[in-house]
């Protein structure tokens, strides 16, 4: 254990107020991957761009091409929580987390035991017919073909926030709530690249800020403790 993961261990065990809020880093040692990494979506060859398909905009003109990039890049069924995942469940079962603040859409940290859990861009795991209303679950996206359609005839659209559309206020004011009441902020396996949540940070108020990337993150902070490491391969030695 090194002698940042020690102090990291001592911070967690003197605290009953830890809020985390994570990236797309924490579930690549899942086998999901992230966005802008060497191997991210960002760097494979498609016909648009990553952020061109999951635009509104793209998801209105191009639906056929929007579903073949979700089916084949967003849903990873085969997908299992890893220890960080684990771990955030341990605490908040021991009292010790307070919320998760996730950019994450694949629904590891809920599958992992984790109950408060604040998914800013949505989740995989909820679709709904934008012409009835009706819900529909990760299997039915999954072996869907072409347009997704209900019962009615109504596309499917999932509860995944796009470029160009507004997160949920709701989840926002959650989210802002328990960054601010937080004693000790985890921030873990982000770059900080997307906004508004990356902005959601600016509001903690504590002076016990950790941060967990492997990589550089995209702006200064004042963080107190910095690993440069997997975050799975941190949290497995706490």
């Amino acid at each position: 254990m090194t002698d940042e993961v020690k102090k990291l261990k001592e911070l967690v065990d003197s605290t009953d107020n830890i809020v985390f809020f994570g990236g797309a880093g924490v579930s690549t040692e899942s086998g999901i991957p992230d966005f802008r990494s060497t191997d991210g979506l960002y760097h494979q060859q498609w016909a648009y761009p990553p952020e061109v398909i999951l635009s509104h905009t793209f998801y209105e003109a191009n639906p056929e091409e929007f579903f073949r990039f979700y089916r084949a890049k967003l849903l990873a069924p085969g997908a299992e929580p890893n220890a960080a995942h684990f771990k955030l469940a341990q605490w908040e079962k021991e009292g010790k987390l307070r919320a998760i603040v996730t950019q994450n859409i694949d629904g590891l940290h809920q599958m992992a035991g984790s109950r408060r859990v604040y998914e800013l861009h949505g989740s995989v795991h909820r679709n709904y017919c934008e012409k009835c209303g009706k819900f529909h679950d990760f299997t039915f996206m999954l072996h869907s073909t072409g347009i997704p359609r209900c019962e009615c005839g109504g596309m499917v659209k999932p509860d995944v926030v796009l470029y160009e559309e507004g997160l949920d206020q709701a989840t926002i004011n959650d989210s802002l709530r328990a960054i601010a009441q937080a004693d000790v902020l985890i921030i873990g396996g982000t770059s900080l690249n997307v906004y508004p949540a990356a902005g959601l940070i600016n509001y903690y108020r504590g002076g016990k800020l950790v941060l967990i990337n492997k990589s550089a993150v995209a702006r200064d902070l004042a963080a107190g403790l910095v690993i440069r490491d997997p975050i799975g391969q941190v949290f497995s030695q706490l």
